[in-house]
């Protein structure tokens, strides 16, 4: 054979190489909300270390903002053009279930695997005795006061819902400052309201209805309209979002805000100097906090869920857990993660954690985006002043129950 056939022969076989290449190459989408500026780059560092070790695979990352995330991904449903893999709240888990959207899990995961998680994780994306889920990410709420403002304003770390307003005020009349945190338009809206109701002892669903019109529901949305009466919120909440106002805490203006341990690396990072404390919410009734998983999902109408699933199995690697849950300040949702001593010796992660055994979590019922809009769009007219809060609250409990008649 001569060179130049020996040349072509060997052409033709990188051609047809190449081809087979290209005809085996599997792409996958997976989208998530942004948790911090962190998010997308370990998420994308992530899938370039799994397509190393595996040639072929095209992962394309996309990280959303929360407040927009849930507009992109109905887009994305309705043009057919679902990402194979996601992470959503577990609020949503109900209602694309309800619509076929998610693939599940339990054919999938084996009974080892799942037994890397703690098990109270995998309840809230179980629907129906079915699987469709894994814990993403895992926070418990808390507190976070500016010790320094309190001390200057004479108020003390408050304890109750008393202490706590006595707090807001005294802080608001420092100059340039504001004594309470409360967003008002965009995410977590409703979730400030609804830890003052259940510490006062309300709830949100109770006998398959709407407990927004209890006695403890006006008061609690009461007390968040004295406040803002009093001037002792930031200036007109409805114009302010939770990021807005974690900025304000930030920059060392105001007093106390309700979190979520990611705030906590955002603080040593953009503020160094702030001098804070973790603490459990204030107390009335009973103590409580909110209880928050994320869930990763694969969708039903992924061509490729051997390969989607695949690489999720490969992001719950210890290295990957580990370093995704220390850098956006998660609490763990693996046992050989949370038997770590991290999370015992750190006064601020173990302040969150410490909330875990009394959490509560929102309802994962179809329809809940809905009800949550109704419960926002009341709040709102109570804290601009359009409404009382016996109004607002009975007129959105009426409309949640016309929801809940429909499921």
């Amino acid at each position: 054979m001569t060179v130049l056939a020996r040349a072509l022969v060997a052409l033709a076989a990188a051609v047809l190489w190449f081809g087979r290449a290209d005809a085996q190459a599997v792409e996958l989408r997976f989208t998530a909300g942004e948790y911090s500026g962190f998010t997308r780059p370990f998420l994308e560092r992530a899938a370039r270390d799994y397509e190393a070790l595996h040639p072929g695979m095209r992962i394309q990352i996309e990280v959303i903002p929360w407040d927009s995330y849930l507009q992109k991904l109905t887009t994305d449903i309705s043009s057919g053009d679902q990402p194979d893999l996601a992470i959503v709240p577990t609020m949503w888990v109900s209602d694309l279930a309800g619509d076929g959207l998610l693939e599940p899990l339990d054919a999938l995961a084996t009974a080892e695997f799942k037994s890397k998680f703690i098990p109270a994780f995998l309840v809230p994306a179980t629907v129906n005795g079915r699987l469709l889920g894994l814990p993403a990410a895992a926070s418990a709420r808390a507190m976070v006061v500016n010790t320094e403002l309190l001390q200057r304003a004479g108020a003390p770390q408050p304890k109750t819902w008393d202490e706590l307003v006595t707090a807001a005020r005294l802080v608001a009349a420092l100059p340039n400052t504001y004594g309470f945190g409360l967003p008002g338009k965009e995410v977590e809206v409703d979730t400030y309201f609804y830890y003052a109701l259940w510490a006062l002892g309300g709830e949100i669903l109770k006998d398959g209805r709407s407990g927004l019109a209890s006695p403890e529901a006006i008061r609690a949305a009461t007390l968040y309209r004295s406040l803002i009466s009093d001037n002792a919120t930031e200036p007109a909440p409805t114009a302010q979002s939770r990021e807005d106002v974690f900025k304000l805490f930030k920059e060392g203006r105001i007093g106390i805000v309700f979190t979520y341990p990611m705030l906590i690396p955002q603080l040593k990072a953009e503020a160094p100097g702030l001098r804070y404390a973790v603490m459990p919410f204030p107390v009335a009734a009973k103590p409580a906090t909110l209880g928050v998983t994320d869930v990763l999902t694969l969708s039903s109408s992924s061509k490729n869920k051997q390969a989607a699933w695949d690489f999720l199995k490969f992001l719950y690697g210890e290295k990957y857990r580990a370093e995704f849950d220390r850098a956006e300040g998660l609490l763990p949702v693996t046992v050989s993660e949370a038997a770590d001593s991290y999370y015992k010796d750190n006064p601020d992660i173990a302040a969150f954690a410490a909330g875990l055994p009394y959490a509560r979590f929102l309802p994962t019922i179809k329809g809940w985006p809905e009800i949550s809009d109704i419960t926002v769009r009341a709040l709102q007219t109570i804290y601009l002043g359009q409404r009382t809060p016996t109004e607002a609250m009975t007129d959105a409990a009426r409309q949640i129950d016309e929801v809940l008649a429909r499921r």
